[in-house]
């Protein structure tokens, strides 16, 4: 059968500063994500892409691509993502995570997406690997863990195992690309729920783009000071997407009655360091990290309750906030946190490594 498209005409296009469609989109990634292309027409694809810009609908075809050609997770797709694109250079803790199980432990189900570091010394995949959760298990298994524990993670590089084929080029080239924030857009559960930190300002009419077009319901935000979090060093932005519209707020945790913090309290380490950290604030300990947690964990419970009900969009966002962060505060002082994470742990080392 013929070709629909080549990489002249693709390239040629990307040259001409024309934006692709998402049908051309789509077979340039189904290319990659093959292993199809060749490294010399990758590298200049993601160059020209870069230099002219990404589209919403260029990374809708891309997005759509890598969900094809990822290894399907049998669970429901009514669950929560709390994710974020990396790329801040701060080295913080693992607030995402954290943020993820304890909005596990007030009863929200969630499967976390991610995978190793990329722009720190420990992505949530290295500090849950320390925290002693077992992370090779086949898709069935991490299904499995989302019944028994109410948390499951689902690692890029195994439900994505098309990402390889790009990975030493994106390495030689050594500047972002358009695969710096597709995670986040691609968990292979399809979350209708999402809370997600974008690093780079540019990229959020892209990320709440693709939200609005599949009909997602998703809190898309960004620290002031540029963390790829809702931050409590300042001020953050927050857009709001449901059933198509997009909300925008700006947020002073001062509203939220959280005392404004210093980004030096909140870096972070190694992973076993990391791990750390996790154990203690989940054990209730107070200050900065934990302030951050709540605040993104309630953010996470917004996005999940708006999923629920799209009339919450009416409330004002600092009292939708508000009433999430007692359930965050909550969910970790009556020791539900600890608990989910122990389930976490216990549930994945029964499958005793036989992935």
């Amino acid at each position: 059968m013929a070709e629909l498209y080549n990489w002249s005409e693709i390239l040629t296009d990307l040259l001409k500063e024309r934006d692709l469609s998402v049908s051309q989109s789509t077979w340039a990634m189904r290319k990659i994500m093959s292993g199809e292309a060749t490294p010399s027409q990758l590298a200049g694809f993601l160059i020209a892409l870069r230099a002219k810009g990404e589209s919403v609908d260029e990374v809708v075809g891309f997005r759509d691509a890598i969900l094809e050609a990822a290894l399907p997770l049998p669970v429901n797709s009514a669950v929560l993502d709390i994710v974020g694109t990396g790329g801040d250079r701060f080295g913080t803790v693992n607030i995402s995570t954290m943020a993820a199980l304890v909005a596990a432990a007030s009863g929200i189900p969630v499967v976390k997406h991610g995978n190793r570091a990329a722009s720190s010394a420990s992505g949530s995949s290295d500090v849950l690997s320390a925290l002693g959760l077992d992370l090779t298990l086949t898709p069935e298994q991490v299904a499995e863990t989302l019944d028994q524990a109410g948390i499951t993670f689902a690692f890029a590089s195994a439900f994505h195992p098309g990402f390889r084929h790009a990975g030493p080029t994106r390495a030689e080239l050594g500047v972002p690309t358009v695969f710096n924030f597709l995670g986040p857009l691609c968990n292979p559960a399809r979350a209708e729920a999402n809370a997600v930190g974008v690093a780079q300002l540019d990229r959020v009419p892209l990320i709440t783009g693709v939200f609005q077009t599949r009909g997602a319901t998703a809190l898309v935000f960004r620290g002031d000071d540029g963390l790829d979090e809702l931050t409590t060093t300042g001020h953050s932005r927050l857009w709001e997407v449901s059933r198509g519209d997009v909300h925008e707020h700006d947020l002073d945790p001062r509203d939220l009655g959280i005392p404004l913090s210093q980004i030096d309290d909140l870096l972070g380490g190694d992973p076993s360091h990391n791990a750390d950290v996790v154990r203690r604030v989940l054990s209730g300990e107070t200050g900065a990290v934990r302030d951050i947690v709540l605040l993104n964990a309630a953010a996470g419970m917004v996005a999940y309750r708006l999923f629920l009900d799209s009339a919450q969009v009416q409330r004002p966002i600092v009292t939708r906030l508000g009433e999430a962060l007692a359930d965050a505060a909550a969910a970790i002082d009556s020791g539900a946190a600890s608990t989910v994470l122990r389930d976490w742990v216990s549930a994945t080392q029964a499958f005793g490594g036989h992935a």
